[in-house]
C-alpha cells in the first residue's frame, strides 16, 4: 500500500535525522544537574515537625546549535517521600524517577529581524515571576506556588520572534490519543525601556472534538516595570470563564472540568500585585506580594470545605551563594491569619 511506503520513508528519514543529530551532539552537549531540598510548615499543623518535605535530584543534558536545541531532564525522588504507586487494592512505595522535561526545538531565521521555531515535547511554563502567586493561565487556584509552579505541557508549539516580541501558539494533549487537551497562545512583549508585558489565552478546545465537555476560557495578563536594580513593581490579572452550555454529564464520553470551581456560567477573576525592593547586597531578592480573589470561598469552595479569605499575602527572601540558592517564604494559607513557612535550597552540580 502507498501508505505503508510513505510511513516507511518517513521512519527512515527520522532515523537519518536522529543519527545526524547524534553525530555532532558531542560538540554542543552539556550536562545539567542539581539537588533540591524543600520543607513547608503550617503554624496550625501541630501534628508534624514539617507539613511537607522532600529531597530530590534533577539530572539531564542540554544540546544547543544554531538550528536545533534539545533538553532531557530526569527528576528523582527517594521512596520515603510519599511516592506511592497503586498496586491493585494495595499501595506500595517505590523509587520514583520522572521524565520531567524533554523537548526539541527547531529554529529558522527567515529574515534578519525574524526567528521561527517549532518545539515538540514536554516542558513547563511559569511566566508570572511571582514567588507564590500568578501564572493563572495554567494554575489551579486552590494551590499556591511556593517556588514550585510545575505547569507541564505535552505539546507541539510554533513560535515567532519579531524584534523584542515573542509569540507562541501551542496545542497540548493530556493522553496518548489526543482526545483530551487544550490550545494555549502566549505573547511576550519586551520593550527598550524596562517594561515587560505578557498576555495569554488558554482553552480546552481539544476536549470537545471527541468528547462532551464544558468549554473554559482563560485569559491572563502580566506586567513588570523595573525602576532600578532590584526595585520592581509587577502584577497579574486573569479572567477564567466557563461557558453556560446544555451538557449531559451522564454520557460515557463526558469529561469533567480541570478544576471543580470551573462551574458553568461563572467567572473567577484572580489578581495579585508585588514589589521587589533592594537590600544593598544583603539578599539577592526581597519581595512582598498580595493576592485578591473576590468571593474566594464561594468561588472555589467545591475544592475545599474550610474557610478561605479573599486576600492572601506572602513575603519572600532569596540569597544566592556561589552555585547555591536559598529561598524562604512566609505566607498566608486559607485565612490571612494562618501563617505558613516554606524553605528551599537548590545546589547546582553542573
Amino acid at each position: 500500500m502507498k501508505f505503508n511506503k510513505i510511513a516507511a520513508a518517513l521512519v527512515m528519514s527520522l532515523a537519518a535525522s536522529t543519527a545526524a543529530f547524534a553525530a555532532d551532539a558531542t560538540d554542543n552537549m552539556s550536562l545539567k544537574g542539581n539537588v533540591q531540598t524543600q520543607v513547608t510548615k503550617s503554624i496550625a499543623d501541630e501534628d508534624n515537625n514539617f507539613s511537607s518535605g522532600w529531597i530530590r535530584a534533577n539530572i539531564g543534558g542540554q544540546y544547543k546549535s544554531e538550528s536545533l536545541d534539545g533538553l532531557i531532564m530526569l527528576r528523582i525522588f527517594a521512596p520515603e517521600f510519599g511516592n506511592k504507586l497503586s498496586n491493585g487494592e494495595k499501595a506500595s512505595n517505590y523509587d520514583k524517577i520522572l521524565a520531567d522535561l524533554y523537548w526539541v526545538n527547531y529554529k529558522w531565521a527567515p529574515t534578519a529581524n525574524d526567528n521561527v521555531n517549532l518545539k515538540i515535547g514536554r516542558w513547563k511554563t511559569d511566566w508570572s515571576q511571582s514567588t507564590n502567586f500568578g501564572t493563572y493561565i495554567d494554575k489551579d487556584l486552590t494551590k499556591r506556588g511556593l517556588w514550585m509552579r510545575d505547569y507541564s505541557h505535552n505539546a507541539v508549539e510554533l513560535g515567532w520572534k519579531h524584534g523584542l516580541n515573542q509569540l507562541n501558539a501551542m496545542v497540548a494533549t493530556k493522553n496518548g490519543t489526543a482526545n483530551q487537551g487544550y490550545i494555549r497562545v502566549e505573547d511576550d512583549m519586551k520593550f527598550t525601556f524596562p517594561l515587560e508585558m505578557k498576555v495569554a489565552y488558554r482553552s480546552n478546545l481539544i476536549d470537545v472534538v471527541q468528547n462532551t465537555a464544558a468549554i473554559t476560557h482563560r485569559v491572563a495578563a502580566y506586567a513588570s516595570y523595573t525602576f532600578a536594580p532590584n526595585l520592581r513593581l509587577y502584577g497579574e490579572y486573569a479572567c477564567l470563564y466557563t461557558e453556560d452550555q446544555d451538557i449531559n454529564t451522564a454520557v460515557e464520553n463526558y469529561i469533567a472540568p480541570e478544576s471543580k470551581y470551573f462551574t458553568q456560567g461563572d467567572y473567577v477573576q484572580p489578581f495579585y500585585a508585588g514589589v521587589e525592593i533592594p537590600t544593598f547586597g544583603i539578599l539577592s531578592n526581597l519581595m512582598f506580594e498580595k493576592e485578591y480573589i473576590k468571593d474566594r470561598e464561594e468561588k472555589i469552595h467545591f475544592a475545599k470545605d474550610n474557610k478561605m479569605d479573599d486576600l492572601a499575602w506572602t513575603v519572600a527572601l532569596v540569597k544566592n551563594i556561589g552555585k547555591s540558592k536559598l529561598q524562604f517564604s512566609v505566607y498566608s494559607e486559607d485565612e490571612v491569619s494562618d501563617v505558613g513557612l516554606a524553605f528551599r535550597l537548590t545546589s547546582t552540580i553542573k
